[in-house]
């Protein structure tokens, strides 16, 4: 169905965007000194001058919220080997961090051991962008790793072969 001619069916439209692969990312903050954190795939490059940033965690996210009130977050993108870290950082509920290696990075945000690469950033502005959030960040450092790219793509994981 082409645009403009009525409504878009949900379905198709995963399935048509699921075409594009992504990288993989777990967004981390600190709430009162207390690690939290979510998977997002929503996540781009936007400036180079200045350094910006964005990721569109959902509206139902419970973990986005308490991200948002510290103003700070790391991106944690993340290492081939990564697709158990994702998982459990997409489920609501469990603590996450239980069992997991990190370090506060510059701005105090978790970076979660064995990662790609990591994006510390501060808070920008947050607009609507129907049942997610577009959020805007300015980086204020970046960290590399070593490894390969986790992959998603048509609804499932994978690498990334040159």
């Amino acid at each position: 169905m082409a645009l403009g001619s009525g409504p878009l069916d949900r379905a198709r439209f995963r399935e048509v965007l699921g075409h594009f692969a992504s990288g993989v990312t777990i967004v981390t903050g600190l709430e009162d000194g207390v690690p939290v954190g979510f998977t997002c795939q929503a996540f781009s490059s936007l400036s180079l001058e200045p350094p910006l940033i964005t990721i569109a965690p959902a509206r139902t996210s419970t973990s986005w919220p308490r991200i948002r009130g510290a103003g700070r977050f790391c991106v944690n993108i993340l290492e081939a080997a990564q697709e158990s870290l994702a998982r459990s950082f997409a489920e609501a509920g469990a603590d996450k961090f239980a069992g997991i290696g990190w370090s506060p990075g510059a701005v105090g945000a978790p970076r979660l051991e064995g990662s790609l690469a990591w994006i510390d950033c501060e808070l920008e502005a947050v607009h609507e962008g129907g049942d997610h959030e577009l959020v805007v960040a300015r980086v204020i450092e970046l960290v590399t790793g070593s490894g390969a790219p986790l992959v998603f793509y048509r609804g499932g994981f994978g690498g990334f072969v040159a």
